[in-house]
């Protein structure tokens, strides 16, 4: 028995932060400054009476009603969120409740940002191919913009909120050729941790411990700020120096676990942190850019969510077609990483 992505769709909030609404807070920054810093045009920003579980819900919505999928048939549902509704209950129980799923299916949150999405599959894949479930309701979702302090300009013109979904089946025997024997669609996940960069990418205010525990830097008194209850705080050249650090040798992880070379992907479809740090990323490992998939500048980065959006997006536009190997790679918050090899 194998797990396969059967199915993926997003949901964004109405609201929109354009960069010349940036530009207009921040005179000092042009539209023009921004969008080839960041190759982020446009953000999508939750209501201030909405929050992820919400956003989780219509985009688990929009994937049961386009795939005409039974709410009866899903037996677990996983949501990825660092931005939770409540530091209890489980955000996966509200969402639980909004798709209408029945009493006897499970429902779990993942406390993971920008490599969410990697370890979601990874456990949907483990619930499948132990037998515990045969269809799994991937939803990544987060509110960051709810986070950043208004008067931060270095994380405000990065990020995004939204939420998306993921159907994740196991494999039909009818969908299989009768001449081959099913295959590994989810395969060669690799993993990582950093814990000594936790302070890197912190929430100094709004939990139970104060962030300067972490970092004595990430507070607001300490960036001159007036606190709006989180100020969230990045360590941009330490994040961007982990990334160039780490990416390269998980990438090479990936490749020796699935006994492929590089040539043998198809599409590389990263964390959509920023296009700068992309484009450097992609040089670095020498990737052709029409196999490497960049889709931020209408979202931004939407943490756990830009992974399966940048799927849904490559679908979309042609790019990404029933076959294809797709290398899967998200890193950031924690610090933490993870990449896989998927079948389309």
């Amino acid at each position: 028995m194998y797990a396969r992505v059967a199915a993926v769709e997003y949901h964004l909030p109405e609201q929109v932060l354009t960069n010349a609404g940036l530009a207009e807070e921040f005179p000092e920054w042009s539209v023009d400054k921004i969008a080839a810093k960041t190759g982020i045009h446009r953000r999508h920003i939750a209501a201030p009476d909405e929050y992820s579980s919400d956003l989780a819900i219509a985009a688990g919505r929009r994937l049961i009603e386009r795939d005409g999928i039974d709410p009866e048939t899903i037996d677990y549902v996983l949501v990825v969120t660092q931005t939770p509704d409540y530091l209890l209950p489980t955000t996966a129980c509200i969402v639980h409740e909004g798709l209408g799923l029945r009493a006897s299916a499970g429902a779990a949150d993942i406390n993971l940002g920008c490599s969410g999405y990697i370890y979601g599959l990874g456990q949907a894949k483990g619930l499948i191919e132990s037998r515990q479930a045969t269809r799994v309701l991937l939803i990544t979702t987060d509110t960051y913009t709810k986070l950043v302090n208004p008067r931060d300009k270095s994380v405000r013109t990065i990020f995004g909120d939204g939420a998306a979904a993921t159907l994740v089946e196991v494999e039909e025997a009818e969908e299989v050729d009768a001449a081959d024997e099913a295959v590994e669609r989810i395969t060669a996940i690799t993993y990582g941790t950093d814990g000594s960069g936790a302070g890197r990418l912190v929430v100094p205010h709004g939990g139970l411990r104060g962030g300067a525990d972490l970092e004595p830097r990430s507070t607001a008194a300490a960036r001159e700020l007036e606190s709006n209850g989180y100020d969230l705080y990045m360590d941009g050249p330490e994040i961007f120096n982990f990334t160039l650090r780490v990416v390269p040798e998980s990438v090479d992880a990936v490749l020796e676990k699935a006994q492929a070379g590089l040539d043998d992907i198809d599409l590389f479809v990263f964390h959509q942190a920023n296009a700068f740090m992309l484009e450097h990323l992609r040089k670095k490992l020498k990737v052709p850019q029409e196999k490497f998939f960049v889709s931020l500048a209408e979202t931004g980065n939407t943490v756990s969510s830009s992974i399966p959006i940048a799927l849904t997006d490559a679908v979309s536009a042609g790019t990404l077609r029933p076959g294809m190997r797709v290398m899967l790679l998200g890193f950031g918050v924690g610090l933490s990483w993870g990449g896989l090899v998927l079948t389309w």
